[in-house]
């Protein structure tokens, strides 16, 4: 194989690998918050160093290959694609932190209510990130559509759990309520932008297979 070749490969690979790691620190998270282990919160902070990491790498690596080999269709729609699917993954190891977080102030007082639709909502995330991340390692469209049909129950279920979320604070004058009531919203929050990332991916893998650019179709 050409030189280009194996570094397309690597990139891809680190990608794969670093999609692996973000999707242990969004399952760490909300593990963390259903099951009330602050433990958890470490594992989510030693992957974002290493999620941190993977995109400068990766990230040099795209402006390398581009700027030494000057590519053009598929090869060049791969890299852009790359770079875009970089920048989503580490964005979903922040919202990782973000409901790390915000999980270690909800802890300090005592359940709100059985968290149920939270834990759907992150199953069904992650199931978008691992499909997304996979159509992009398979070059698989098909794969990526399923992604796009997935967010709208992931929007759903955050719908649920606000309006939820909404009746215990109408209901309540008590300020723990309150704070924990805003705390699992925000939480839910974060969760619908982990969906938004992985269909950004889903995205970038249709643009990258068919050369289709299918962003904000809905809104046009």
């Amino acid at each position: 194989m050409r030189h280009f070749d194996l570094e397309m490969n690597d990139l891809k690979k680190r990608l794969v690998d670093m999609a692996e790691i973000v999707q242990q620190m969004i399952k760490f998270s909300v593990d963390m918050i259903v099951k009330r282990d602050l433990a958890m919160s470490k594992e989510v902070f030693n992957r974002e160093r290493e999620a941190n990491l993977t995109e400068i790498v990766v990230d040099d690596t795209c402006l390398k290959l581009i700027a030494l080999n000057q590519p053009v269709g598929t090869d060049l729609r791969f890299i852009t694609s790359a770079m875009r699917i970089n920048s989503d993954l580490e964005r979903m190891g922040d919202e990782a932190v973000n409901i790390c977080e915000i999980g270690e102030e909800l802890l300090k007082y005592p359940d709100l209510k059985p968290l149920i639709d939270i834990p759907k909502m992150a199953t069904a995330v992650n199931d978008m990130v691992r499909d997304s991340i996979q159509a992009f390692n398979l070059n698989d469209p098909d794969l990526a559509d399923k992604v796009l049909s997935k967010d709208d129950e992931v929007d759903e279920l955050k719908r649920i759990i606000i309006k939820d979320l909404l009746a215990f604070m109408t209901n309540t004058s008590d300020q723990t309520t309150l704070i924990r009531a805003i705390d699992l919203m925000f939480i839910a929050k974060s969760l619908e932008r982990l969906g938004d990332h992985a269909t950004n991916i889903a995205e970038d893998v249709i643009f990258m297979v068919h050369g289709k650019d299918i962003r904000h179709l809905k809104s046009i």
